[in-house]
């Protein structure tokens, strides 16, 4: 028995996100097991390091699993590529000691999330559009309220008794990059949706339609009066994997 790391990039479009459904949704975990179970004739159950939501891409998902299987893994990965569809590549697996876990291991996780300020049938599929044009000086003054260790139950889907509620967040930012406004952000854990209600936030305060003082009340106390939307899970991407 060995400890496999798997080095993934998806884009999630026509994905039920990552982690495996019952039936025949379709879903990146679900699809990577069926063949690598397949090639290697074994069960093989894979834990990731983030749970993506539906339509949310990954540029690089890490992932572990145990198997008994001999054989190499240049040819694994070579043989899994082959079979998987054009929109999941396994980018490299490498065997690892057998106490890493993907997602037990990671110290850090960093999110990309693009934004088109005007609609484009090209970008469309990995991106967010905010139809209007963006203070993104504002939307910096809010991001850096967002770094430190925060309640972050205002910007999420957990239950609000859930006793996970608190993520320390090390670095985020917007930026301009090749036409897009880009957030890019960093944490050692993410809520559910939690990059995607801060996203449309943050462009509510770009547009100039929610006060930066109210976003920061909202931060600091963990809930809100504010109508809270999720950003189009098409802009964002699970960027990197830190261990």
């Amino acid at each position: 028995m060995r400890t496999i790391r798997l080095d993934i990039e998806y884009d999630g479009t026509d994905f039920a996100g990552w982690q495996r459904q019952s039936g025949t949704i379709p879903t990146v975990q679900g699809t990577i097991e069926k063949l690598l179970s397949q090639i290697t004739q074994e069960e093989v159950l894979l834990n990731g390091a983030g749970r993506t939501d539906k339509g949310v891409h990954a540029r690089q998902q890490v992932a572990s699993c145990a198997l008994h299987s001999s054989m190499e893994l240049s040819r694994l990965a070579h043989s899994l590529n082959c079979l998987l569809p054009p929109t999941i590549r396994i980018c490299n697996a490498v065997h690892v000691t057998d106490d890493f876990h993907a997602r037990f291991s990671a110290t850090e996780r960093t999110y990309r999330y693009f934004v088109s300020e005007t609609p484009s049938a090209l970008c469309n599929r990995f991106t967010g559009c905010a139809n209007a044009l963006l203070d993104v000086g504002v939307m910096q003054q809010m991001a850096a309220m967002v770094v430190g260790e925060h309640d972050f139950t205002a910007f999420s889907r957990e239950e609000r008794d859930s006793p996970a509620k608190r993520c320390k967040v090390t670095s985020c930012r917007w930026h301009r990059l090749h036409g897009m406004v880009v957030l890019q952000i960093s944490a050692n854990r993410f809520l559910r949706s939690m990059v995607r209600y801060l996203v449309h936030a943050m462009l509510q305060g770009g547009k100039g339609r929610l006060a930066p003082t109210l976003f920061q009340d909202m931060v600091e106390s963990g809930t809100s009066s504010y109508r809270m939307v999720a950003a189009p899970a098409s802009g964002l991407f699970l960027w990197r994997i830190g261990y």
